[in-house]
């Protein structure tokens, strides 16, 4: 197939990127470079296109031009904490673009997409592990926009034939196992870089926003779900889309792991003192979040591979520690 894919030189959209050039579709990358995009992670195989997805005329052209099969559409603003105080900078980016971009590929006869949506849609859920069918009450503004786009998939499918599935994936980390892709963010918000930036000695200390929460350590617990197993996930969704048809899925690995927890781990692994400071709750987070992922497994026939945290924090280590200053290092 030949494939658009929007935010393809960011951290979670180039490990996709280089599992779709593996599995042989032709690639081409939508990427503005900013918030995380970087060209040396695009795959060499992938044709980059620099562009913002606010740019209607490029946007339009490049879609027009390509005869493509399929779009997955990655580009997104999605930092819970400044969701909150500046939701209007979401709105704009993650819905009006977005609602721009399936305007245009209606135009040019595209019916297919996977789209990166987020556990963030169920806000605080009823019950752990979250199912699919569980309701959608988002607390955030992110997670209310990414919940306006899987509305206007679905409502799409009905009114022209879009297919589209909705991957509602946890916290995205790790990084490549060959150690040549990872995270490059300013300002970095994940926790598990966050965590090794400590380590390295690029940052004092590690705040955990919240010790009094009702889990096991009163820190907050969340999935980690590795992004090459994102990758094959959305391969496969988009592999096996048809037109008409609105797919969801949880993607995460059904374990819970601690803020904490994840520390301790982290010590071991990079064998550094890592100082961490409890800190008050930060807006917008549930205390637990975590996958019941067998829906995606079932249909798609999906597997994680990286189960253990332990095991993402070393490829996440591998690459920090080697390219300490992100893609600037090479």
């Amino acid at each position: 197939m030949k494939l658009f894919v929007t935010g393809g030189a960011g951290y979670v959209g180039s490990h996709c990127v280089r599992e779709l050039c593996n599995a042989g579709h032709t690639v081409v990358v939508y990427d503005n470079l900013i918030n995380g995009g970087h060209k040396e992670a695009v795959d060499t195989r992938a044709e980059l296109v620099v562009g913002d997805l606010a740019d209607d005329t490029l946007l339009e052209r490049t879609l027009a031009s390509g005869a493509f099969d399929a779009v997955l559409h990655y580009a997104a603003l999605l930092d819970v904490n400044e969701s909150v105080h500046e939701p209007l900078k979401y709105y704009q980016n993650n819905i009006a673009n977005t609602v721009s971009l399936l305007a245009l590929m209606r135009k040019n006869d595209i019916k297919k997409m996977v789209f990166s949506s987020t556990c963030a849609t169920y806000g605080v859920p009823l019950s752990v592990p979250i199912t699919e069918d569980m309701p959608q009450h988002p607390i955030n503004p992110y997670g209310r926009t990414k919940l306006a786009i899987e509305w206007a998939l679905r409502d799409s499918a009905d009114a022209w034939g879009l297919g589209s599935t909705a991957l509602r994936y946890f916290n995205a980390s790790g990084a490549a196992s060959d150690g040549t892709l990872g995270e490059d963010r300013d300002p970095e918000y994940h926790l598990i870089p966050l965590v090794l930036q400590v380590a390295l000695g690029q940052r004092e200390q590690i705040k955990i926003f919240g010790v009094d929460y009702p889990t096991p350590d009163g820190s907050c617990v969340r999935d980690y779900i590795h992004v090459e197993d994102l990758g094959s996930v959305h391969r496969m969704a988009i592999e096996s889309q048809e037109e008409a048809v609105f797919r969801y899925y949880n993607v995460g690995t059904g374990v819970g792991v601690s803020v904490k927890e994840l520390i301790v781990a982290a010590r071991e692994i990079s064998g550094k003192d890592i100082l961490a400071s409890p800190d008050v709750r930060r807006e917008g987070d549930p205390p637990e979040l975590y996958a019941d992922p067998t829906k995606a497994m079932t249909e798609l026939g999906w597997q994680p591979k990286y189960t253990d945290i332990r095991k993402t924090i070393e490829t996440a280590w591998h690459w920090h520690s080697t390219h300490p200053n992100g893609y600037a290092s090479v």
